[in-house]
């Protein structure tokens, strides 16, 4: 089955399309013909190995998991002993698990086969397609814990999502209007009307306004981009209001958000406010969440633009660019080889 795959860290130059042995589904697993993946800036950092302190978990000298991908949609072709609730032919959605040993992610999305945890599995909400399905998990599932979760955010709360227009922050707006919350979302000049047509109440141009600079005092501020310091960001928070963050500061290799992680913790007591990295686990149930929300109008998954499998190269390449609105999605219709 063709899949993408690498030995070694680096630039998109380390990936290769290569026909691999199918998996079969043992006990307690599904095997999947994947229709569609989503790529997300955890595919980056693992190729790539940077941060370095990340390499105890992708791997110190080389990749523990040869594949990327963590987010699919697709039908599933066959399941193992023990499985219920799922049949053959089902249109599914879901995100990898941990490997065995719980070191890492078991990356490997980026095929047209997927053999995968049962538990990780979701039938896919009826009007969405692949592509929107293979959106939802591993973004959707990032904007819930953070904004409905960790800040438990209500009627009347004041939200702001920094980085409104890409793949958690398109669902942090609508889901936290969903909440009842009131939300202000920044973004670029050409994000604007995007943002708006997402239920933003009102949207900052950080081309033109310093978010950080206002009067409003949010009781959410959900920092997906890390443009600003956290020393800025305390002056815009309510009394008990919460900064979370979840960017990953790319160009410092060594650390990565640690740093600011450390400075942000110390900030925080002296400061007396509540200001946090956001840190969570998968939980499948999650997943259920995501498609009610669906099903119900609440959210809609922004899919930004769709690559071919045998363009991944070019996919990660814009991906790293931190440009794209919405989701960037990998598909696997007219991959060489067949399945």
């Amino acid at each position: 089955m063709p899949m993408i795959t690498r030995e070694r860290y680096g630039a998109t130059d380390v990936l290769e399309l290569r026909d691999v042995p199918p998996s079969r589904p043992g006990a307690g697993q599904v095997l999947v013909r994947v229709e569609a993946a989503a790529l997300n800036p955890y595919d980056w950092h693992a190729m790539v190995g940077l941060p370095y302190f990340a390499r105890a978990q992708f791997g110190w000298r080389r990749p523990r998991a040869d594949g990327l991908g963590g987010d699919f949609a697709g039908r599933i072709e066959a399941a193992g002993p023990d499985v219920t609730g799922l049949a053959e032919g089902d249109a599914v959605f879901g995100l990898v698990g941990h490997t065995p040993d719980g070191s890492t992610l078991a990356l490997g999305t980026l095929s047209t086969q997927l053999c995968i945890a049962a538990d990780r599995v979701r039938r896919r909400p009826d009007h969405l397609d692949a592509a929107g399905a293979a959106a939802l998990p591993l973004a959707g599932i990032t904007a819930l814990r953070a904004v409905r979760d960790a800040g438990a955010v209500g009627p009347g709360d004041r939200v702001l999502v920094n980085g409104a227009s890409g793949g958690v922050g398109t669902f942090a707006v609508q889901i936290a209007k969903a909440l009842g919350g009131h939300v202000t979302g920044v973004c670029s000049t050409r994000n604007l009307e995007l943002v708006r047509s997402l239920g933003a109440d009102e949207v900052v141009d950080y081309t033109s306004d310093d978010p950080t600079a206002g009067d409003t005092r949010y009781d959410l501020v959900l920092d997906n981009v890390g443009n600003h310091p956290t020393s800025r960001w305390r002056r815009v928070l309510a009394d008990d209001g919460l900064y979370l963050a979840s960017f990953d500061h790319p160009e410092r290799r060594l650390l990565g958000p640690m740093a600011a992680v450390a400075r942000m913790s110390v900030g925080a007591r002296v400061h007396r406010r509540r200001m946090t990295m956001l840190n969570w686990s998968l939980r499948p149930d999650d997943l259920d969440a995501l498609a009610d929300l669906v099903d119900d109008g609440s959210i809609t998954p922004v899919v930004c633009c769709t690559f071919p499998l045998a363009q991944t190269c070019e996919a990660m390449e814009h991906l790293a660019s931190r440009r794209a609105r919405g989701k960037i999605i990998i598909t696997m219709e007219d991959t060489p080889w067949g399945a």
